[in-house]
């Protein structure tokens, strides 16, 4: 599966095209959907910062998925993301698409946003494992173990 061709801005107000502008060899990717999808990705924080200690080569980026809207809207919504997001940081890798939700979402195969969905994607676009939820210990396991393989499984 490839991940689809979208533009966005970031809360630095930055350009992007995805996938070519993601940053990394490897991008650890969050869509949330509603405000309150937030609590949901914020339990993936704490993992994607120790994974990306150990891997350099390894990006996460946080992309708010909203339904096409009006530029004073847009403008709006990101000036109030923007505000509650003290981290500059954070806020290079927060990159709002305000796209055609339903056609992205078939896309991607996704039939559910209720919650969030964590993919992770190579610099091509293919997208290598993903999941939904909230981080949990199995999911924790699950994406280490993709990254970081034992000696069993090499």
């Amino acid at each position: 599966m490839h991940f689809p061709q979208v533009k966005g801005s970031n809360l630095e107000r930055r350009s992007f095209t995805l996938p070519d502008d993601f940053e990394g060899k490897l991008n650890l990717v969050i869509l949330a959907f509603w405000r309150d999808h937030q609590m949901l990705v914020d339990t993936w924080m704490p993992l994607a910062r120790r994974l990306q200690q150990r891997n350099p080569d390894l990006v996460t980026y946080e992309l708010p998925v909203i339904e096409s809207r009006s530029k004073i809207s847009q403008w709006l919504l990101d000036s109030g993301m923007r505000a509650g997001i003290p981290d500059r940081n954070v806020r290079e890798h927060t990159i709002t698409l305000y796209i055609d939700k339903a056609a992205f979402l078939a896309s991607l195969g996704i039939e559910d946003e209720t919650t969030i969905h964590t993919l992770l994607i190579d610099r091509e676009g293919t997208v290598l494992w993903r999941t939904s939820g909230a981080l949990d210990q199995e999911k924790e396991e699950a994406l280490s173990d993709f990254l970081e393989p034992g000696p069993d499984t090499v």
